[in-house]
């Protein structure tokens, strides 16, 4: 009589369904959608890791810009020191911005893998789900890209300020001009915002459908 241990039998098993893979035809096209949605999960990390450290920026960045607002022009060498602390700041919010930028631009070009997997997909109510769920997605990125444009625009309008703020001359009629210009971009990069967060929940549900549609059992974060 043989006894095998259960490691050894666990190497046997493991060994014997990857033949039988091998030896299976590829895998079907909601496996592989599967496959590419969580390597886009995984390309978004990046993404998700910015954020905490922006918000903080920002809100530094807007105690700074108080700071110097209710300082008077007699205490230009604050003014300047505060406006160099702020510009080095936006500094700061841009290299996380690109971070951002390109964390979702590498989950973008594995996306797009989707579409010839898409294609393949037979059955015509998973076929609409996950033709659904693709452009759900673009559109989301379409989006961020609107965002990013106007964000970048905003730093550099920032960056303007905090430089105004460093001269004695500056006149309150060019002050209200640059204020009302970063108010109006920020107002662009709010509704953005919300945009891609509608989009981002609207994507999570179509997700959720795809993988139900397909059989397919997920655990998801409480």
């Amino acid at each position: 009589m043989l006894i095998f241990s259960k490691s050894r039998l666990l190497l046997i098993v493991i060994f014997a369904s990857i033949f039988i893979a091998g030896c299976m035809n590829k895998p079907a096209p909601e496996e592989e959608m599967y496959e590419v949605l969580e390597k886009v999960v995984a390309e978004e990390k990046g993404f998700e890791e910015q954020q905490e450290p922006l918000v903080n920026l920002e809100k530094k960045e807007k105690e700074l810009y108080d700071k110097i607002i209710a300082l008077g022009m007699k205490e230009f060498a604050e003014i300047t020191k505060l406006s160099d602390e702020a510009l080095s700041i936006v500094e700061q919010r841009k290299t996380h911005m690109k971070k951002e930028q390109k964390s979702i631009q590498a989950s973008k070009k594995e996306f797009e893998n989707l579409s010839a997997i898409i294609d393949e997909i037979e059955e015509e109510e998973l076929h609409e789900k996950s033709s659904d769920l693709y452009k759900i997605m673009m559109d989301r990125y379409a989006i961020h890209d609107v965002l990013y444009k106007d964000y970048s625009k905003a730093l550099e309008y920032d960056k303007e300020l905090y430089t105004m703020f460093k001269n004695e001359d500056l006149s309150l009629e060019q002050l209200e001009e640059q204020i009302s210009k970063i108010n109006d971009m920020y107002e662009k990069i709010l509704d953005s915002n919300k945009q891609f967060n509608e989009k981002t929940k609207e994507y999570n549900v179509a997700k959720l459908a795809f993988y139900k549609e397909a059989g397919l059992e997920i655990k998801t974060e409480e």
